[in-house]
């Protein structure tokens, strides 16, 4: 299939490109810049120019192709400088109106749109460790920034999309972590690794190499409103990450009280406590998919801080 990917140049769509070569799929990738276009070209890649606010450039770059892969998301809004929160809706509103734009241009074909999303949770503060969520949960009505990929990208089944979500935990390596990344910039400028309460809220976590074979099962097994989750880890303890982070920095380890998170995490300290924990039994009985990747601790122990 010649498969158009969103985000390609960015820490998962470039890591999906040699998995789709290497099955003889051909690429067709999203960039703005030149230093993106060589990038791609260097992967094996076709370059596609364009954004996601030229919705023109997602409608052509989709009715050009076999399949879709979105990947990209505007991330500033999580940046301590990328204006807060307030800017999140802003972010995916944009997103909504990129899926939609590439839902359109596979109407009526049952090409596959691929759409990333993330783990639903309990947005309650200092909720306590609830069960594993499995694929067939839906994220909650009183989330306070909900992520409207997902029901996007579902609404496109009715008009003849063989749409589906990937919902991704903490992916990463030795450089990226996901949400850890910040846990280990505010521990490194505030010379303590520090986890609310017990540290018994957990992160689901896999590695980036099985998060991109598992996009590449998705677009060749894959099911119209399927929803599957990239979850090699179900859940790492908070404390755990925390004492791994410290060893790295070489700094202490402590606990804070729920009311201090915002004080000591800024921005972050709405995630801080919260419990991510997910299931993939479901996704790997359907797709065969095993997780062989090194665990988060084990990145986090190999990293160069």
């Amino acid at each position: 299939m010649r498969v158009f990917i969103t985000g390609a140049t960015g820490f998962i769509g470039s890591s999906i490109i040699p998995q789709l070569l290497e099955a003889g799929h051909q690429v067709l990738g999203l960039t703005r810049s030149d230093a993106g276009a060589q990038s791609l070209q260097a992967a094996g890649a076709e370059v596609h120019r364009g954004s996601l606010e030229d919705l023109e450039s997602l409608r052509s770059g989709a009715a050009n192709s076999d399949a879709v892969i979105h990947t990209a998301f505007n991330h500033d809004a999580f940046s301590p400088n990328g204006g807060g929160f307030p800017k999140f809706i802003e972010n995916c509103k944009l997103d909504q109106n990129a899926i939609e734009t590439l839902g359109s241009a596979l109407a009526g074909s049952n090409r596959p749109l691929i759409v990333s999303s993330g783990i639903p949770f309990d947005p309650t503060p200092g909720a306590a460790p609830a069960g594993l969520v499995t694929e067939d949960v839906n994220h909650p009505a009183n989330a306070p920034m909900p992520r409207v990929s997902e029901p996007a990208a579902l609404a496109t089944v009715a008009k003849g999309v063989r749409a589906s979500v990937i919902r991704l935990p903490q992916v990463h390596n030795t450089e990226k972590q996901g949400l850890v990344t910040y846990l280990i910039q505010t521990a490194r400028q505030k010379g303590l690794s520090a986890y609310v309460g017990d540290g018994s809220s957990r992160w689901a976590a896999a590695h980036i190499s099985d998060v991109a074979r598992l996009y590449r099962l998705v677009l060749e097994k894959g099911e119209a409103g399927g929803r599957y989750h990239a979850v090699a880890e179900q859940g790492v303890a908070a404390r755990t990450i925390a004492e791994t982070i410290g060893r790295g920095l070489n700094i202490p380890v402590a606990s804070i009280s729920a009311q201090e998170a915002a004080d000591h995490f800024g921005w972050f300290g709405f995630f801080a406590g919260l419990d991510l924990a997910a299931s993939s039994e479901q996704t790997q009985k359907k797709l065969g998919w095993r997780p062989t990747g090194p665990g988060l601790i084990a990145d986090l122990e190999n990293m160069r801080y």
